[in-house]
This record gives C-alpha cells, sequence and structure tokens, in this order.
C-alpha cells in the first residue's frame, strides 16, 4: 500500500493558518471571489493597518480550522457563500467594525457573458450622453428601447432588462457599461466573524449605526427620567435629585416665609418690585430722590425693552403685504389718537 506524501510546505502552510486562528481577537471569512488582481492589490493595501487577510486553498484552512480547535460547522457556514474564501484576523477592530471597514471595499463592475444578476436591474428613462447613431439599434437590441430625442439618444422608458437571479448577455453587460451601469459587485465581502468564541453571521453584524445610536440614545434618556421620576439613586440620578429637592424646598420656604440667608435675598427683591410698583401710582411730590431715581432706572429698562419690541413689530409689518399695511395705517390717527 502506498501512502501518499505530503508536501512539506502545505503542513508549514497549515501551521501558518493556525496561528493565525488562534491570534487574539476577531477571526473569520471574507470572499474575495471576483476581484480583479489590481484591485486587490488596493484594498489589502488600504486595510493592512487594521486587519490581516490570508488567502489559502479550502482544503487548507479547513485542516488548519480543525487544528486550532474551533466549530467545523461554523466554518461551513462561513465558506457556504464564499467563491474564494480567505482567513480574515484583527486585533484593533471588534467584529462590527471589521463589517463596516470591508464594507467600503464594495464596488461595481461591468457584467461578464452568464453572470447571474445581483438584484434586477432595471435602466431608468431619460437622455443620454449619446449622439446620433447605430448605437441607437444597439441598445434596442439588447432589449432597451431607445430613440432620438432633441439631438441625443434618450431612453424611452423605465425597463428592467434582467430579473434578480437571470444570466446576463455578454452583449448587454457592454450596453449597461456605456450607461455606466456595473451591476456585478466587488470586494473583500466579510461571511461572518468569530470573537471570544460568539458567532456573528453577516447579516447580524449589517446594521444601521445612525439608527442604532438613537435609539440607545433614546432609550438612555427615557431610563434616565423614569429613575428619577421614581426617586432610585444612584450616582447619575442624584445630581439631579438632589437639584429637584433643593428647588422644592426652596419654594416651599419662600411661600411659608422662612426667612434664612438663602431666602433673605428673595424676599427682599419680592419687596422693591412691590414697593416700586406701589411707587409708580404715586404723584412725584410724594417720592423722596432716591425713589424717583429707582422709578426712573426701571422706567428707562421697560422703555428700552419696549423699543426692542416695536423694532421687531416694525420688521415684522414690513413683511406683511401691502393691503394689510394700507388698513394699518387707516385705523391709525396720528399722535393725537395717543393724547386724545
Amino acid at each position: 500500500m502506498i501512502i501518499p506524501k505530503i508536501a512539506p510546505w502545505k503542513k508549514d502552510r497549515v501551521q501558518e493558518l493556525t496561528d493565525v486562528l488562534n491570534s487574539d481577537g476577531v477571526v473569520g471569512i471574507v470572499d474575495v471571489g471576483g476581484v480583479p488582481a489590481g484591485n486587490m492589490l488596493d484594498m489589502r493595501s488600504n486595510l493592512r493597518d487594521s486587519m490581516k487577510i490570508t488567502m489559502a486553498k479550502k482544503t487548507l484552512i479547513r485542516l488548519a480550522w480543525e487544528n486550532s480547535g474551533r466549530n467545523s460547522e461554523e466554518l461551513e457556514t462561513l465558506m457556504e457563500s464564499a467563491v474564494q474564501p480567505c482567513i480574515v484576523q484583527s486585533d484593533k477592530l471588534n467584529p462590527f467594525e471589521l463589517f463596516l471597514e470591508l464594507e467600503k471595499t464594495r464596488q461595481g463592475r461591468a457584467a461578464k457573458e452568464g453572470e447571474l444578476a445581483p438584484s434586477d436591474i432595471i435602466v431608468e428613462k431619460g437622455p443620454t450622453s449619446f449622439g446620433p447613431g447605430p448605437i441607437v439599434g444597439e441598445f434596442n437590441a439588447v432589449g432597451i428601447p431607445a430613440k432620438i430625442d432633441k439631438g441625443k439618444v434618450a431612453i424611452q422608458k423605465t425597463t428592467t432588462v434582467v430579473e434578480k437571479g437571470q444570466p446576463i448577455s455578454g452583449d448587454l453587460g457592454i450596453m449597461l457599461a456605456k450607461l455606466d451601469i456595473n451591476p456585478i459587485e466587488i470586494g473583500i465581502i466579510l461571511t461572518g466573524a468569530i470573537e471570544d468564541g460568539f458567532f456573528f453571521p453577516a447579516s447580524a453584524l449589517n446594521i444601521d449605526l445612525d439608527q442604532t445610536r438613537t435609539d440607545i440614545i433614546t432609550a438612555t434618556s427615557g431610563a434616565f427620567n423614569l429613575a428619577c421620576n421614581v426617586c432610585w439613586f444612584s450616582e447619575q440620578t442624584m445630581p439631579t435629585l438632589l437639584s429637584k429637592a433643593s428647588g422644592e424646598a426652596l419654594s416651599v420656604a419662600v411661600e411659608a416665609g422662612v426667612a434664612n440667608e438663602t431666602t433673605s435675598p428673595l424676599f427682599i427683591s419680592r419687596a422693591n418690585a412691590r414697593a416700586l410698583a406701589l411707587a409708580g401710582q404715586l404723584d412725584s411730590s410724594a417720592l423722596d430722590e432716591e425713589l424717583s431715581a429707582a422709578l426712573g432706572a426701571a422706567a428707562s429698562a421697560a422703555s428700552e425693552s419696549v423699543v426692542a419690541a416695536s423694532n421687531a413689530t416694525e420688521e415684522v409689518a414690513e413683511a406683511t403685504e401691502e393691503e394689510e399695511e394700507e388698513e394699518e395705517t387707516q385705523e391709525f390717527g396720528g399722535l393725537g389718537d395717543l393724547f386724545g
């Protein structure tokens, strides 16, 4: 019986992959199928500082996964949708951050003969940048209704040229590319990730961060308000509860006439305001100089407020319709109306 020999480089490669899988941080599988070599080099260059992407054959990945003691069922789930799987590892990003970084690599390319449409391919109605010529017939030949309109080729109506999952013909792919429609999406696509033994499929990582942030803020605010309303004592609620209690105690003390260093300034301010109001109703001959000066200062402040309000009113009045302005003018009889 002949026992096949395993090439030494394969053993070394499996050990390298095992070391990557045993590294700290997040481990996952990405699909790089269909990504041209040039695009792949650019993508990896931009991602090198935050993650490590290791390419290998599926057989070697499976052996390394087994050697690392990881769940083989999780690997098969991760590799199920991957045309060309690679191992990705990062000790700087969590699974969600990893997913978002890899999503940035997605880009479209022109469809080739026989490739399946990832979604319905729709050509919108409207003008194009092409002038009259044979291209009109080329568009119509692949099912894109076109005609000459105002000296330009125009698509006559919005048309679904290929439904999701259906093959794309080579000629249609060429014409779609001329319309800047590149339906085949390429990129380093994360199929899932594992962190601290927890398995995250790609569908669980694809979240709306802005909406999630808003939901968290709303939930936090609601929880804080509830905690304050039920007087739940904690490090977060105590400052608010103490401030609320202080304000309520001050209100009770003022209403009850309790005089102390906190309430006395309020009592004095209230008494002063009432004295000025009463003095304003007396004849000027009954007032001393100090009280007259106080009334004058109060009147000056009130006058400034009136002037400011009047200016604001004039600005609003200027923006009203001319007919309304004429009616207001007729109702106002001049200074004589003010003085009878």
